[in-house]
């Protein structure tokens, strides 16, 4: 069966780098138009099946530049399927340490910024006869202790709070769901995780074995988004290769914990 996205018009938000780059070549090789948009371009084109993405600049924070981003799109292709909540993002910073301003900027990016993009997309789809689908890409982060991106992991709590709110209040024209990530290899994985060992000591901590790579989180987005989920919304698609190995496993001597 396919995923019956065939000429759907699809905004990613950060679609151009690293998980972003994955969900909008996912999307692509789905057969939809994709358009993405970032506060600056990639320094290379995303593209997939002999297709590529559209990109418009756009600081998702602030709400006259993503009204003038969907108008465009309404614009050009008359109508918006489904978007996709993906930019967002934090630098390590210890909560004692970090400023006021900092955690607010993150909380913006992170939590207010996708709301915003969300109630300005859902006045496009619930007047299109056949609706939309929104996907929020969040992060085991927001479940788990986010030591050094605390504020970051808050705010993905209040994603997955926000997807189950925007469940019901928008339905039944439009369905949201969340994509809850854990780590992925990226080409900024080394920031995060070190060198190639660094990288792969991570990935054994991993019951699959590996980090996700960013196709594995789009084609989990396409899922949600696609008519095969249809009677999929407020939930939440965890997507962490099984979690983490209990810590208590790699402490104890037992030969049954080796």
């Amino acid at each position: 069966m396919t995923s019956g996205l065939d000429g759907a018009v699809v905004l990613v938000t950060g679609g151009v780098r690293g998980v972003g780059a994955g969900i909008s070549r996912a999307f692509l090789l789905s057969g939809a138009t994709v358009v993405t948009c970032a506060r600056r371009p990639a320094e290379s084109t995303v593209e997939a099946a002999g297709r590529s993405v559209e990109f418009f600049p756009c600081d998702i924070r602030d709400p006259a530049q993503v009204h003038g981003l969907v108008d465009r799109i309404v614009e050009q292709h008359g109508r918006l399927d489904i978007l996709v909540n993906n930019a967002g993002g934090s630098p390590y910073a210890l909560a004692a340490e970090a400023s006021p301003n900092f955690h607010s900027k993150i909380i913006e990016l992170n939590l207010l910024a996708p709301l915003l993009v969300s109630q300005i997309a859902n006045a496009v789809m619930q007047k299109q006869d056949s609706g939309g689908a929104i996907v929020n890409i969040s992060s085991v982060s927001g479940s788990r202790p986010s030591p050094g991106t605390a504020a970051y992991g808050a705010a993905k709590a209040g994603i997955d709070s926000l997807t189950g709110s925007l469940a019901i209040e928008w339905a039944p024209k439009v369905r949201v769901n969340s994509v809850v990530v854990g780590p992925v290899r990226t080409e900024l994985a080394h920031i995060h995780y070190g060198d190639e060992n660094g990288i792969a000591a991570v990935g054994e901590t991993i019951p699959l074995g590996r980090m996700a790579c960013p196709e594995d989180v789009g084609n989990c987005a396409v899922f949600l988004a696609s008519p095969l989920a249809a009677y999929v919304s407020g939930s939440t698609l965890t997507v962490h290769g099984g979690g983490e190995l209990p810590a208590f496993l790699a402490a104890a001597t037992t030969e049954e914990s080796k």
